[in-house]
């Protein structure tokens, strides 16, 4: 009964509201002041009328913010499907998810969300059937989730656990340490750490950090950060004793990273110019790993910062390591630290056709995780380099953090895809087999969907894959409504993964694709190369054909077409909504770098220089100038519906660069389509509280979805 009334009522709302929301109705924007400010580039004049929302803390970006924000949701209220969305959304979204475990001191540690929580909380079980203790709860810290829990790692007994806290999910961190024998919390706080890992050496009596001078007052969001050092903390001693190991003043915008070998006796660092692919690698040699030589003379392995470099582990002075020297696709290989020199390298795992995505150790086996075509595929190596076996894989999809030890025949890892949430299994590298972990239980029927894979032809004839999931029995008759997604950028390859949002939209009668555009490495560096710098506009064109595919193989048509993307996906979106205005329905741009004239002018801005490139130079410029999405937009141009998100207090992709945009496309529409902006609070760029984050996504899924002309819920429902 109680099912039915609620049914009736979402139902009522749902059909007064499709009478209350006007279609294509001219909308008023709030008011945002233009400024006569015009900036020279090598002797190119480019106006920058909203130059003025850089700075955050105006009284008048708050007022501009405040009003859109009122704007934005007095038109999300009437959208009819609108609280079917948000319903059923949060039903999907509360299924209990485990984290794939850490094995160290004879435990395994990981995290567990029971559903709905805003954050995962950690536990530690001591063995694969034990019972889960809680150790840390991150929900207890701010009901409202406004202090993020954004990374942990337990010490090499277990005994300690350091973990990271930041406000609002910032990129700004404070480390804290806990027993976790007695609960209690230690005194230790680090501070300014950022872009950053834990090792701990393995006395567990302190561990390597990287950390950056502190921020000017006021100015942690927006302030350029650099001059990245890699420091030691004592448990027990105050930061300001913590013993400098590594920084290069002539290198301020390099990243160092500092990682402990499993047994203790070697510290690698790498050395990396921003979010470039390729890295420096040095080592300490730490001596006895019960009582370490934190001082030890850093020493050089490979300088020339001519390919990666990734140790991924060591059998006594052996490393093994994942290179792509003269190996696009990766290999692995061994070598002797007294003798570096890749002449006498030996190869473990010669490069092949499919790229290694990851690799690392287990029972002191090398186990090796492929993508063939971006679908997983993990095989077990000895050290000696003689295939031993495969992991048996339940499908077609994406294996997701491999964790394991040279001390332990036992490997974990998480497997998912578009249709399936993730499951976690033990495999034992010893015999073979394979058991589950854990495994999630979903209101989600998979049976009545199929995901398949295609290849269409780019611009330029590059050949592109794409997955399509839709339900079973489509009809190919140009009228589903269809989200398309990519990325696009940083080597990063997007996988099949499960995300509650695509059973939203396939309920709806949607249909969902991700194309595995240029610029990211489902191919190895030679994709990632041709999607970068000078080379940018190949992602657009990608992506701007995996459109024309679907429009052509009649899953869609322009008007029933959706395109969205996040932080370089943002980008993405906003520059194919200048350069392809007519061919897409509706837009969602999640945090985009929309200004990339003046991205690197703020906060970790200037690490992204390896892969885009900046306006300091003139040669980038004119690539730049050419697709940044806010200098292209033009007046009178009818733009597709849009709405754009950001975050107050992401100091990732600053919110300026979506103030701008928004405020340039509102002034710029030449048609009644909305463009909408909508800034959340208390929450940064890759951390949102699971209430707002589904908040955000129904707003966002209910736009798309009413654009696209779905303006009532699922029948039956």
């Amino acid at each position: 009964m109680k099912k039915t009334v609620l049914v009736l009522s979402i139902i009522a709302l749902s059909s007064a509201a499709l009478q209350a929301l006007p279609a294509n109705t001219s909308m008023v924007y709030p008011a945002a002041r233009r400024d006569a400010i015009v900036n020279d580039y090598f002797g190119t004049k480019v106006p920058a009328p909203y130059q003025w929302m850089e700075n955050l803390d105006s009284p008048a970006v708050h007022q501009w913010v405040e009003a859109e924000n009122k704007l934005t949701f007095s038109y999300l209220d009437k959208i009819p499907e609108r609280a079917w969305v948000r319903k059923r959304l949060t039903e999907l979204w509360n299924y209990e998810k485990v984290g794939v475990p850490e094995q160290l001191g004879g435990k395994l540690f990981f995290s567990r969300n029971t559903g709905l929580q805003n954050q995962s909380v950690v536990f530690e079980q001591d063995s694969p059937s034990g019972k889960p203790r809680m150790l840390i709860d991150p929900n207890a810290l701010s009901p409202d989730g406004s202090i993020a829990l954004l990374d942990y790692q337990p010490s090499h007994d277990g005994r300690y656990l350091a973990y990271a806290l930041s406000q609002g999910g910032s990129d700004w961190e404070i480390l804290h340490v806990q027993d976790d024998q007695t609960g209690k919390q230690l005194p230790d706080e680090v501070h300014y750490v950022k872009f950053s890992g834990i090792s701990w050496t393995k006395d567990d009596k302190g561990f390597f950090y990287s950390r950056y001078p502190a921020p000017p007052p006021g100015q942690a969001i927006s302030d350029r950060v650099e001059h990245q050092a890699l420091y030691y903390h004592v448990l027990g001693t105050p930061q300001s004793d913590d013993k400098l190991i590594y920084a290069r003043p002539d290198l301020p915008e390099w990243i160092i990273e500092g990682q402990v070998s499993e047994d203790g006796h070697y510290l690698f660092i790498a050395l990396i110019n921003g979010t470039s692919p390729n890295n420096e690698l040095f080592y300490v040699d730490l001596g006895k790993p019960m009582h370490p030589d934190i001082g030890a003379a850093v020493k050089p392995l490979f300088t020339r910062n001519d390919a990666a470099y990734n140790p991924i582990g060591n059998l006594g002075d052996t490393v093994y390591l994942q290179t792509t020297l003269r190996a696009p696709r990766d290999k692995i290989v061994a070598f002797k630290l007294s003798d570096p020199a890749p002449a006498h390298w030996r190869t473990v795992v010669p490069e092949t056709r499919n790229v290694i995505q990851t690799s690392l150790m287990a029972d002191q086996q090398v186990v090796v995780q492929y993508l063939v075509d971006v679908k997983s595929e993990v095989r077990v190596y000895s050290h000696a380099g003689k295939l031993k076996g495969r992991l048996p894989l339940p499908g077609i999809g994406s294996v997701v953090a491999l964790s394991g030890r040279n001390d332990s025949p036992d490997l974990y890892y998480g497997f998912t895809s578009y249709l399936y949430p993730n499951t976690v299994y033990r495999y034992d590298v010893a015999t073979g087999k394979s058991t589950v972990f854990f495994k999630p239980k979903l209101t989600f029927d998979p049976a009545k969907y199929t995901t398949r894979q295609v290849f269409y032809r780019s611009k330029d004839g590059t050949r592109v894959p794409m997955f399509i999931t839709y339900r079973k029995g489509l009809k190919l008759n140009g009228k589903n409504p269809t989200l398309l997604y990519a990325y696009g950028g940083f080597d990063i390859s997007i996988t099949p993964s499960f995300n509650p949002l695509v059973p939203v939209w396939l309920e709806l009668g949607g249909v969902y694709a991700v194309a595995n555009i240029r610029g990211g490495g489902e191919y190895g560096e030679a994709w990632h190369r041709a999607g970068m710098l000078g080379n940018k506009q190949n992602v657009f064109d990608d992506f701007a054909y995996a459109a024309k595919y679907l429009i052509h193989a009649h899953y869609t048509s322009t008007p029933k077409l959706a395109i969205w993307g996040y932080s370089n996906g943002g980008l993405l979106m906003g520059a194919s909504l200048t350069q392809q205005p007519k061919l897409f329905g509706a837009v969602y741009a999640g945090a985009g770098v929309m200004d990339m004239l003046r991205y690197q002018k703020f906060s970790g801005g200037a690490l992204w220089a390896p892969e885009y490139g900046t306006s300091d130079n003139p040669k980038a410029f004119k690539w730049l100038i050419k697709y940044s999405p806010l200098q292209n937009l033009k007046p009178g141009v009818c733009y597709p519906p849009t709405i754009i998100t950001t975050a107050d207090h992401d100091d990732r992709v600053v919110p300026s660069h979506s103030y701008k945009f928004a405020a340039t496309l509102q002034h710029d529409q030449g048609c009644n389509n909305p463009v909408l902006i909508r800034v959340e609070t208390k929450t940064s760029h890759n951390y949102m509280p699971t209430d707002k984050r589904i908040a955000q996504w129904s707003d966002v899924w209910s736009f798309l979805a009413y654009n696209l002309g779905i303006t009532a819920p699922p029948a039956g429902e």
